[in-house]
């Protein structure tokens, strides 16, 4: 384990969960709750969002990367409740902008891993793993970014596909408020917002996860080498 996969890591950890949460917070501003602006969450700076979830932001994913060699953390926005009852499709928006925000990351790094093997920087790994969706053909640079722009990859996919799973608290449960108005909308925000549904929501949402991650790893990287056969 080198100090230098320790900042890779930590690096594309924070500005991931950074964008998720300020992409949930200028969406919520935008659509008429400022809760989040006014607690300076509307910002790719981190350190609102530290200062809002140190534990998560800084603790956990540093402990879990000791004790396991990759990050989990999390990061929260505020809102305001009664915002979101009574515009439940606007809560639902807000929600999916988080997810969106990460899947504009897993495009962008793909789309800079496909540029770097164009211009022989790259090569396709081989083998593929959450740090190798590509590997460097030589030099201290092109390596670096290598292994950045893998963890970039599938820590984004990761992020936005586990949070789209629709079990509270994750956000693909409000998501599902897009679709659904009046006393059904209501009934399903206090779900959402029960304290021992959402509890019991992590750990379904965690065993699920277990089982479909590997799946979907392989589905990103047959589109990011669609050449291949696997």
């Amino acid at each position: 384990m080198e100090i230098a996969d320790l900042l890779k890591w930590y690096l594309v950890f924070l500005y991931s969960t950074t964008l998720h949460e300020a992409a949930h917070s200028w969406t919520a501003w935008k659509l008429g709750d400022d809760t989040a602006y006014r607690g300076g969450q509307v910002s790719l700076d981190p350190i609102p969002h530290i200062r809002r979830e140190p534990l998560g932001m800084v603790v956990v994913p540093l402990v879990s990367f000791f004790a396991a060699g990759w990050m989990i953390g999390w990061a929260s926005a505020p809102y305001n409740p009664a915002w979101a009852m009574a515009n439940p499709r606007r809560a639902g928006l807000m929600a999916l902008a988080g997810p969106l925000a990460n899947f504009g990351l897993v495009i962008l790094s793909g789309i800079a891993i496909r540029a770097g093997i164009q211009m022989h920087y790259f090569q396709v790994p081989a083998y593929f793993s959450f740090m190798s969706m590509t590997q460097s053909v030589g030099g201290a640079g092109a390596a670096f970014a290598a292994r950045t722009l893998s963890i970039c990859f599938s820590l984004n996919l990761i992020l936005g596909t586990f949070n789209l799973l629709p079990i509270p608290p994750l956000d693909g449960a409000s998501v599902l408020l897009l679709f659904v108005s009046g006393s059904a909308a209501k009934s399903l925000f206090s779900l959402i917002r029960h304290p021992t549904l959402r509890l019991v929501g992590i750990y379904l949402a965690w065993q699920l996860f277990g089982h479909i991650s590997r799946p979907i790893q392989l589905f990103a990287a047959h589109t990011l080498y669609p050449d291949l056969i696997f």
